[in-house]
């Protein structure tokens, strides 16, 4: 009797045991009011565990838990929230409907999405922007911004107030990957680099990679910017868009068939020419206009598909009153008249709430063109380049459990690219020239998997696989070492097989949580890029020439680490960070001396590859939500390059190290929001840097009583720093709580207090005393080029009807 006791009670004791510890899944389900819509990346934060995610493209969450009491937060930027207390004693399925709300307060900032990425995840050197952040950053001329808003963040930066791209890391401009709902962007900007070309109004979020990137991006050795377009999730047609003095924009979004079929629609036009000449005296007879435009079509055939269609088209003329001269032909200016035209249809579909496939076809093209209008004559000469890319997508993912998920893929890229060709037109003394089609194949095969393994451990591990083919038609040529003369050439015909490059790319992100709301991290990753952008110039015109991996120009490699900690304080309310990186690059493109890429058969004979290496420290604080919000990012960094030529003349800097363009030794950033109320928000931004690396002639000769400077080193001097602050008011008004019109009015001032930030320095012949006092004797006198001489004042109108 007493052994059954013993029995009895020691399986009591041990039910008990069991029941204390045991675990439940909590699963949402979460719908748009009214309309019944699935919501994507709707916020959910529980309490006391401090934990959550989001909702997948279904509207679905789920989450396993120990037995407990939790308080539920359910929410979505412009819709109510949801609050609710679960009692969690078995699986529970938790469905529920968000409707939109009357105000939309800019501090419902995902939360939930943020204490899991910042504190919880291995992933390092994100960072996210989503458009209601972009819209509170001071920009120029009033326009709202992709690049400009994260050249406000920690480790990015651009050349100058006219650069056509970011700088990661004080990487080169064409060592990032920018998508566009997976598609490429080979000139992300409008107007000399004011302005992207991303259709404001459709934006959804905005994420930049920097260090362990994801296994499902490759091509580029430094970062990825991925930007997305909104899925059309409406149960009503709304209106929206702006009128401002640099352009208009307008977007709709409209559901077609009701439950099934949804449309993103939003385009831009902007005509500046009688403001150039307010930014600088220089651009008196410049003219410019510029065009985007956006759609998306969203179709819902089954519960379990989604399927999309996104097109995107950009336009850009801009004419600079230049004196050109080609092959004897004289022009009285150039006109750059260039477009790009990007198409992605994705197909997802969910097997189960934690088994997705999802597959994509890509193609992207962009078309530059040079014109010169003859002088005394009507005919145009015209140069004309482009890139087609066509690409094919195809990943699957699972989760296996709450502490681990995986994911793995194949990629087909073909990349076909079209240097330059010469028409003279009806021109008798120019000779016409088309360069070789050059076409490449990259095959990439990836996988990625998240673990959890303990407590405090997370691991994110991940491997792709590239294997890139050049193929012919193409010419190639032996040179003699010494003089550098052609001796002899081999021709490959269309579709053989020319050259061959494998590369694998490991990556790994550790983190280790050392309490709640601190984490340390550390990440590795190795990335190969085939495709590069050749230019002389501080920052690529639209019209620099691409060119792919072939026998004579090696992909460039790079191995990025990184180390960091992370902390948040309170309820996450502040974030706090450190990051350090180390990057060290093979096969770096830069130029000879000397070289000139116009139309240039054998590409090779003007640049050199070399090595490269960055470094850096990034602090970060960040305070997301209150009525003062906002950032402030100090960054110190190094960017150096160096050449290992044996031959003098291919030497660059004499094969010693110097700093790239976009080596800034320190970078300051900041930005302030207040929210006063419902009706105002004032906005600051102010930015501050070492001045750009630039090249000082180290002596001077006389040919034909010409006065020559004479360049032997590579950036060894630095123009004067950059700073500036930038200004915004945003004024929202509503006479009527449940007007179907409602409108803001944003008041903008760029440059505040007028700085005269140098964008470069240029040579002039001195002639007699002109600026003695200054040049003393030197026959040449140097002065400073900037882009702004004084403070820019935008006004622009926004409205939304629904």
């Amino acid at each position: 009797m007493k052994r059954i006791f013993a029995i009895v009670l020691w399986v009591s004791f041990t039910h008990m045991l069991t029941a204390q510890t045991r675990e439940y899944t909590m699963s949402f389900e979460i719908f748009i009011g009214e309309s019944g819509i699935p919501l994507d990346n709707a916020q959910i934060a529980i309490t006391p565990c401090n934990c959550g995610g989001v909702t997948n493209r279904f509207g679905r969450f789920s989450i396993v838990l120990p037995q407990d009491t939790y308080d539920v937060s359910i929410s979505f930027i412009g819709y109510t929230q949801v609050r609710q207390t679960v009692e969690l004693n078995n699986n529970v399925l938790i469905r529920t409907e968000l409707y939109e709300a009357q105000e939309q307060l800019s501090e419902v900032i995902v939360r939930a999405k943020k204490v899991l990425e910042n504190v919880e995840t291995p992933q390092m050197g994100v960072l996210q922007l989503t458009s209601r952040e972009l819209q509170k950053i001071p920009a120029a001329i009033g326009e709202y911004d992709v690049l400009r808003g994260m050249t406000l963040l920690a480790g990015v930066n651009n050349a100058g107030e006219i650069s056509n791209g970011l700088s990661v890391r004080g990487g080169s401009l064409d060592q990032n990957l920018i998508l566009y709902d997976y598609a490429p962007v080979f000139n992300p900007t409008h107007l000399f680099g004011l302005f992207s070309v991303f259709t404001p109004d459709v934006l959804s979020t905005i994420d930049l990679y920097r260090a362990n990137i994801p296994a499902r991006y490759g091509g580029r050795s430094t970062s990825v910017l991925d930007v997305k377009v909104k899925n059309p999730f409406v149960d009503k047609t709304t209106v929206s868009g702006g009128i401002g003095l640099v352009s208009s924009r307008l977007a709709i979004e409209t559901p077609l068939v009701e439950d099934k079929l949804f449309l993103n629609v939003g385009g831009r036009i902007g005509f500046t020419d009688f403001l150039l000449p307010l930014v600088s005296d220089r651009l008196e007879n410049t003219k410019a206009r510029f065009s985007d435009a956006t759609m998306k079509l969203l179709f819902l055939p089954t519960d379990k598909d989604q399927i999309s269609l996104t097109g995107f088209y950009s336009k850009d003329f801009y004419q600079l009153d230049l004196i050109s001269r080609i092959q004897d032909i004289n022009s009285s200016s150039n006109q750059y008249d260039f477009f790009a035209l990007n198409g992605t249809l994705n197909w997802t579909h969910s097997f189960d709430e934690d088994t997705n496939l999802r597959s994509f076809f890509v193609g992207s093209l962009y078309t530059p063109k040079t014109i010169f209008p003859e002088q005394d004559n009507p005919n145009e000469i015209v140069y004309e380049s482009n890139i087609r890319y066509l690409s094919f997508f195809s990943e699957f993912s699972k989760k296996v459990k709450e502490d681990m998920d995986y994911y793995l893929g194949l990629q087909a890229t073909q990349y076909q690219i079209k240097p330059g060709e010469l028409d003279p037109g009806t021109g008798n003394s120019i000779n016409p020239v088309t360069l070789d089609t050059e076409t490449s194949y990259e095959f990439a095969a990836f996988s990625n998997l998240n673990w959890k393994p303990a407590k405090d451990l997370t691991v994110s591990g991940g491997l792709r696989f590239n294997h890139y083919v050049f193929v012919g038609p193409y010419t190639q040529a032996t040179f003699d070492e010494n003089s550098g003369a052609l001796l002899s050439t081999k021709e490959f015909e269309k579709g053989a097989g020319v050259k061959t490059y494998n590369g694998l790319e490991p990556r790994v992100g550790l983190n280790y949580k050392l309490g709640e709301r601190t984490a340390v991290k550390a990440s590795y990753a190795r990335l190969n890029q085939y495709l590069q952008n050749i230019y002389n110039t501080t920052t690529p015109l639209p019209t620099s020439r691409w060119k792919t991996a072939d026998p004579n120009i090696e992909p460039q490699t790079s191995d990025t680490y990184g180390l960091g900690l992370y902390q948040n304080l309170g309820d996450g309310s502040i974030e706090l960070s450190v990051e350090g990186y180390y990057r060290d690059s093979k096969n770096v493109l830069t130029y000879k001396p000397g070289a000139d890429f116009f139309l240039e058969e054998f590409i090779e004979r003007d640049v050199v590859q070399g090595i490269g290496e960055a470094y850096g420290v990034e602090f970060s604080f960040k305070k997301p939500e209150g009525r003062f919000n906002g950032w402030i990012n100090y960054t110190w960094a190094r960017s150096f390059i160096r050449s290992q030529n044996e031959k003098l003349a291919d030497r660059v800097n004499n094969n010693e190290w110097f700093p790239s363009d976009f080596d800034r030794p320190h970078v300051f950033n900041s930005t302030i929001n207040f929210e006063a109320d419902k009706y105002n928000t004032w906005s600051f931004n102010f930015t501050a840097q070492t001045g750009r690396p630039y090249t000082v002639a180290n002596s001077v000769f006389e040919l034909e009583e010409i006065d020559v400077p004479i360049f032997i080193e590579r950036n060894n001097a630095r123009l004067r720093p950059y700073h500036r602050l930038d200004f915004s008011w945003k004024i929202k008004y509503s006479k009527r709580p449940n007007r179907k019109w409602k409108g803001d009015w944003t008041f903008t001032i760029y440059n505040l207090y007028s700085r005269r930030n140098p964008f470069n320095l240029y040579y002039t012949q001195r002639t007699g005393a002109v600026d003695g006092d200054v040049f003393g004797q030197s026959p040449l006198g140097s002065y400073e080029l900037a882009v702004l001489n004084s403070p820019l004042f935008a006004v622009t109108y926004n409205f939304v009807f629904d």
